[in-house]
């Protein structure tokens, strides 16, 4: 896909769920474009497993990651790299799977890292029986209340993540990638070496890329909210603007002042509360959800 012209949400209507119709580690919002057209946007990399469900009755997504092209609903794995994603979108709804959650959900996730996948290649049959009920679904409130139903039929059915490795990853999260791996394993009293292997196999990631990601999302959303790169760069605790410039290009493709006026991270404060900058895009219409 070619980059297309600027995407204007003001187009587009974003839903949130209520509070009672979520699940630990899981975050959710739908997004209706009021007048299918073709969209084509550079998504950024999050510290989190994305579930794009295409619920478009037309054309619908598609997707462009490492060369590769792909259509319909896809499961982005933790630092995917360059990915576009466009088409003629109607509606779509994203969940979030923070790495813990998408382990309980999907397995463990370490053939995700870095992959951009079908869902259908994720859970076979029960991606097209799940497409059809949240499509069948009369509002937003009922997809949101059927994937919660979904997606807690998964939770529970496979072996829980360690608590060590879930406490080392919510340490991560909080200190905003900032905190030493050596830190971590004394904090749960095992090696460097053993958290290091179990980090990786149940969660799909190392403790240090882990902690790259958490840290290049904390310096997107700075950028996102105007801060001057040079001043991002000593924030987020990077040696200086080059090795910002690089961590940006490494887990985006992007520069830096393409990230800050990336459209994902515009409209994070209204579709993911509290997980950014109170920042409203002028002329975004909220979903019907009391929580916008």
């Amino acid at each position: 896909m070619s980059a297309g012209t600027p995407f204007d949400w003001a187009a587009v209507d974003v839903a949130v769920p209520r509070p009672s119709a979520r699940l630990p580690g899981v975050s959710m919002a739908g997004f209706r474009q009021r007048v299918p057209a073709a969209v084509d946007i550079a998504m950024v990399a999050h510290p989190s497993v994305t579930l794009l469900l295409d619920l478009s009755e037309d054309e619908g997504l598609v997707y462009d990651a490492h060369g590769r092209h792909g259509r319909g609903s896809v499961v982005v794995g933790l630092h995917p790299g360059e990915l576009r994603a466009g088409g003629r979108v109607g509606e779509c709804l994203q969940i979030r799977l923070e790495p813990v959650a998408a382990a309980a959900v999907l397995g463990p996730s370490a053939e995700l890292s870095g992959a951009v996948v079908s869902l259908d290649e994720v859970w076979g049959p029960d991606a097209g029986r799940a497409e059809g009920r949240l499509r069948a679904a009369a509002s937003w409130d009922e997809r949101f209340a059927i994937a919660v139903d979904l997606l807690g039929r998964w939770l529970g059915t496979r072996p829980p993540v360690d608590p060590e490795v879930a406490h080392a990853w919510r340490r991560t999260l909080t200190g905003r990638g900032r905190v030493r791996i050596e830190h971590l394993a004394e904090e749960v009293g095992w090696s460097r070496k053993r958290l290091s292997a179990r980090f990786r196999s149940q969660l799909g990631i190392t403790p240090k890329r882990a902690a790259r990601l958490v840290r290049f999302d904390h310096a997107a959303h700075l950028l996102a909210a105007g801060r001057a790169a040079a001043d991002v760069a000593t924030a987020s605790g990077y040696v200086d603007q080059s090795h910002l410039h690089r961590e940006v290009k490494a887990f985006t493709g992007l520069t830096p002042t393409a990230v800050a006026v990336a459209p994902w991270l515009a409209i994070d404060d209204v579709a993911w509360p509290g997980s950014s900058s109170p920042r409203r895009p002028p002329g975004v219409i909220a979903g019907t959800q009391p929580t916008l």
